[in-house]
Parts: structure tokens; sequence; C-alpha cells
């Protein structure tokens, strides 16, 4: 299938703020307006994105919604998901027939957002993994991360560098970049939103995960064949977990669990679930390198 890149966005075009998963506060999404606003774009805010049932924005058929008018919305170029949280998932089977690929448009997001990633991924739509609204609100769109998002809104795509690692292992590969929040993506392993293929170079991170519960994702990675058959692995930041008895980092055990593959890995790449988190877009082509001057991925597609 041709990967297809949505088109970059223009002065003036609409950009959709929703929530497709947990609740969100109305004033991080209205800080958020006027920082696009100054960007040239006209934000507005999807019907349900303030919506609350139990701990989600609003029941299904709501979040679904003002998913389905802004993917079908000629006018609408991209979508930036409010936050993560839980329950994009809800939503897969429905957006799945939508056609997605006659029109594409650009979403934005991390956390749980990673499962609109996997369903634009298995329909060869490229969609940016990045900060939402908190970040963007907070740093008021200074930052070089909200700064990059911009860029490649609008069609710019600058290569990504990252500082060395003492476990990094050195190499260069090409393939399609594929991932996001481990749990997420995880929890898709045997469905058609599966990120894991062969062939990919592989980005992961993840936030409040035991080292034994990352390790046993890898596992079944391994055992399904996936994990050697990967191009290259760009190990994000694993926050908020503890050393155990095992392992006293998530790098030593997933250094551990790759020792037997050959492909370039790079390590503590900043993105996740901390405030550097760079935006990196989801089904592009690009190269790894990974040598003593740290890693650069560069976009070839």
């Amino acid at each position: 299938m041709e990967i297809l890149t949505p088109p970059p966005l223009k002065h003036g075009d609409r950009i959709a703020i929703l929530s497709p998963a947990s609740i969100i506060k109305p004033q991080v999404v209205y800080s958020t307006l006027p920082v696009l606003t100054d960007e040239g774009w006209v934000a507005y805010v999807g019907e349900n994105t303030f919506g609350r049932h139990g701990t989600y924005a609003g029941t299904d058929d709501q979040r679904y919604s003002d998913l389905e008018t802004a993917l079908t919305d000629p006018d609408t170029r991209a979508i930036i998901c409010a936050r993560g949280g839980y329950g994009a998932v809800h939503l897969l089977e429905r957006l799945n027939r939508l056609p997605l690929r006659d029109d594409p448009k650009w979403i934005v997001g991390y956390s749980d957002i990673s499962a609109l990633h996997a369903l634009m991924s298995a329909h060869g739509i490229k969609s940016i993994h990045a900060p939402m609204t908190k970040h963007i609100s907070e740093h008021e769109g200074k930052d070089e991360d909200s700064r990059r998002l911009f860029s490649l809104l609008r069609g710019e795509n600058a290569d990504v560098h990252a500082e060395p690692f003492g476990k990094n292992r050195y190499g260069t590969a090409k393939g399609v970049l594929r991932g996001g929040n481990l749990a997420v993506i995880a929890g898709l392993i045997s469905t058609p939103f599966d990120v894991f293929q062969p062939g990919s170079i592989l980005f992961i991170e993840d936030v409040s995960e035991p080292i034994y519960k990352v390790e046993r994702i890898l596992y079944t990675l391994r055992l399904n064949g996936t994990l050697g058959k990967l191009a290259g692995l760009i190990v994000g930041r694993f926050t908020n977990y503890t050393a155990d008895r095992d392992n006293d980092t998530m790098e030593d055990m997933i250094q551990h669990m790759v020792e037997d593959y050959d492909y370039p890995v790079a390590y503590n790449v900043p993105i996740g679930h901390v405030d550097h988190n760079i935006p990196m877009v989801c089904s592009s082509t690009v190269t790894l390198d990974v040598n003593a001057t740290g890693m650069t991925l560069h976009t070839l597609a």
C-alpha cells in the first residue's frame, strides 16, 4: 500500500481539537487556541471535547462523532488530540470503516492516541506522535517540540538527533517508522491495527509500567518472531517505574532482550511522557543512524 502524506497546512486552514479518550480541563484547550491562531490557523473545539462520561470525555458515540465529523470535513486539515488517558481503542472499529484515504488528515497526539496512529498506519496514512494541548499551552508554542510539530504540519521535516547513550548499539538501517506507547500498541497485537511489522524501525515509550510488564510484552514480540525482524529500535523514555531485583533500569532489561539481534538500537531518546517529547512522523520511511555521536533519524519519504 502506498503511504499517503496529508497535505501541508496553509494559512487559514482549520484544526480540530478533540478528546478521543479521557477528560480534559477546558482551560487547557482554551489556552491552546490562541497559540494555533498565532500560527495562522483556525482552531476549533469539537462539540464533545469537554464531555464527561465516567472517566471518558463523553460516551463512545460522542467521541466517535467528533472524530468522524473532523475526518470527513473537507475544511478540517488536522486533528490535535486534547489528551490521552484511555479510551481511543473503543472507537477503532467504527473509524476503520471511514474512507480515510480519500482525504487524509493529520492526527496529532501521543500516549493513548497511539491507538489512532495504529489506525492511520493500517490505512497507510502518516500521523504525528507529538505533544498535545497541555504542552502546547504551557510553553505557548515556543519550545522546540511545539516548533517542530508546527513545522511538520507545514510539510517541513528536519532530522531528529539524540545524544549518545552508553548502551546504544551502532549501525544504520532503513525502514518505516512505527510505534508509540508500548502498552497501547501491545494491546493491538494480532488485530488489523498491529504496528509490529517486520522491517520496521520501532519506537517505544511508556509510563508507570513495571519492568517485568514491559519485559512480558517484549517476550511476546520475541516469541512471535517480530522482535528479531525489526530493522531498528528507538527506545524512548520509560518513566515513573522503580528498579526491581532483576534489573536496575528498563534499559538494562531491553538491552538483554535484544542482545541476540544485530540491528541498531538507540536508548534514552526524548520521546514519551516527558517535557521534551520530540514529534515523530509515524509511517514515514526513514534511515536510522546510531554511532558514537548519538542518533540521527532522517526522513526519506
